[in-house]
């Protein structure tokens, strides 16, 4: 479940079946998932979700704006991948969205992921897929 974060960096963890197809073979030859680990900024104070990555050139992993429903990429650089999160920390949806676009508002939206175009593919980043934020790292 969600907890309430401060604006600063920490990681982001991908939980899922096949993330990123880097799983381990199990004793009985099932394939088990492995979490994937992703470098994250935290936005959760006005200033922080308003700036977000206006002026940016790129990422190096993902942002979370928390509380955050939809997003905007007008005086964007870059094109981005976003992550639609539920209050449980389970991804509604994923996009990409172009410069100087209007994300539609998702009504079950709690948080939003942002990261560059592409990223949230490689890291098993779909609808579905149950992330987890650790502060302070």
């Amino acid at each position: 479940m969600a907890g309430r974060w401060r604006d600063g960096r920490g990681r982001l963890i991908v939980h899922g079946e096949g993330v990123g197809d880097r799983g381990d073979s199990g004793s009985d030859g099932a394939v088990v998932a492995v979490p994937r680990v992703v470098p994250l900024e935290l936005a959760t104070s006005y200033r922080a979700r308003t700036k977000g990555l206006l002026g940016r050139d790129g990422i190096d992993g993902a942002l979370l704006l928390s509380p955050a429903n939809s997003i905007h990429t007008f005086r964007m650089r870059i094109p981005i991948d976003v992550a639609y999160l539920d209050r449980h920390l389970r991804v509604l949806a994923v996009v990409t969205m172009r410069p100087g676009r209007l994300g539609r508002p998702r009504l079950r939206s709690r948080h939003v992921l942002e990261a560059a175009a592409g990223a949230m593919a490689g890291w098993g980043v779909r609808a579905g897929v149950r992330v987890e934020v650790v502060e302070g790292e």
